[in-house]
């Protein structure tokens, strides 16, 4: 984890449509890359995404913004390429004037005492709302590229660390890079319990102490604390010897790096 020391009070504007973000700092970026640049792929290389990862923020944006915001032009002596909408170079516009004052505003908020970093932040993460049982900060420790999917190492501190696998596009529709803070989400029911660790290829492994169990009629729930502030829940593993699995004893969790779902901050 960050310390509250280094940590630096700098937040985005994100605009949003429901439950979806779509206008993002790094899609107007892209938005008004295009206003210069003329076409999706130039603008792509310049905001650094891939050509598919921009035409799918351009689909995005278009759905969800209540407005056509990006034009395709085919044919003509250049081949054709895209252009801004009246509507994108206001809301452009708009944006980055907003982003200057929300940002004026944050750096007031430092001036409230020497906490304040750390409140704010605190406040940020208490308003996350998921499903998923487990949910974990840290920063991204290393990124293996592949062609089609990314496998990410997120550290949480401490010496403790999660794999996670994506798809390239996934990764560059994150922004995701080595040292940026990321969250990794995980349901209960993708973690076994086991009495001893487990071999197989692409499973993470922690072990830790039982905390907690529930049982019902078929499963049982288990709370396993890995050290002082990171804990993971999941189900006993099937075929766990009787009397095993107990609180107080030493287990360990596994889950699949495909079960864990990887989300930014911003």
């Amino acid at each position: 984890m960050p310390s509250t020391s280094s940590l630096e009070l700098s937040t985005t504007l994100s605009l949003r449509s429901g439950d979806q973000s779509w206008g993002t700092e790094r899609r107007m970026a892209l938005l008004a890359a295009i206003g210069t640049e003329g076409s999706i792929s130039a603008a792509a290389r310049k905001v650094g995404l891939s050509y598919k990862a921009a035409w799918d923020a351009v689909d995005l944006m278009n759905s969800l913004a209540g407005d056509l915001l990006v034009e395709r032009v085919t044919g003509g002596k250049r081949g054709g390429g895209a252009h801004l909408t009246e509507r994108a170079r206001e809301l452009i516009a708009w944006y980055q004037a907003a982003q200057a004052e929300h940002q004026r505003f944050m750096e007031n908020l430092t001036r409230v005492g020497p906490e304040g970093a750390r409140h704010l932040d605190l406040l940020h993460h208490m308003t996350l709302q998921t499903s998923a049982r487990n949910c974990y900060e840290g920063t991204i420790g290393a990124i293996e590229s592949g062609r089609i999917n990314d496998r990410i190492r997120l550290d949480l501190g401490e010496g403790v660390s999660l794999n996670a696998t994506l798809t390239h596009a996934s990764t560059e529709r994150l922004g995701l890079a080595e040292g940026r803070r990321a969250l990794a989400f995980l349901k209960a029911q993708a973690v076994r319990i086991r009495p001893q660790a487990a071999s197989a290829a692409d499973l993470n492994l922690w072990t830790g102490l039982i905390d907690h169990r529930t049982d019902d009629d078929t499963l049982a729930e288990i709370s396993l604390d890995i050290n002082a502030k990171v804990r993971i829940t999941g189900l006993a593993a099937p075929g766990a010897p009787r009397g095993s699995l107990l609180a107080g004893t030493t287990a360990t969790a596994c889950f699949q790096a495909a079960d864990v779902l990887i989300g930014t901050l911003d």
